[in-house]
């Protein structure tokens, strides 16, 4: 069984027992939270599709860790010009471990 959801503006494929980084949340580390957004519910041949979400549809997950991601090196440069400049982003994001799918 799996589900799509969205979260952040992205949409994720997610199964039980599933591991994921997704744009940070509001959450504290072991608190359980709810995905209601879910798009589409598949198990085995029985396919169901929101239009655009399931309605009753949930997708619950438990929060393993907020943390940032590796540094992005940004380089901004005009050859011959004298002009270098460098910065760097590290995106936050809320790592979830998925603990189970409703259908609606």
């Amino acid at each position: 069984m799996y589900a799509v959801i969205k979260s952040g503006g992205k949409q994720y494929r997610v199964a039980e027992g599933d591991v994921l980084r997704i744009e940070k949340l509001s959450a504290e580390t072991g608190e359980t939270i709810k995905f209601d957004e879910v798009l589409l519910v598949a198990d085995g041949d029985k396919v169901q599709v929101g239009t655009p979400r399931l309605d009753g549809g949930s997708v619950s997950a438990e929060v393993l860790e907020q943390g940032r991601a590796r540094k992005i090196e940004v380089v901004k440069f005009k050859r011959r010009k004298d002009y270098e400049r460098h910065d760097g982003h590290r995106q936050q994001y809320t790592e979830v471990r998925i603990t189970g799918i409703k259908a609606g």
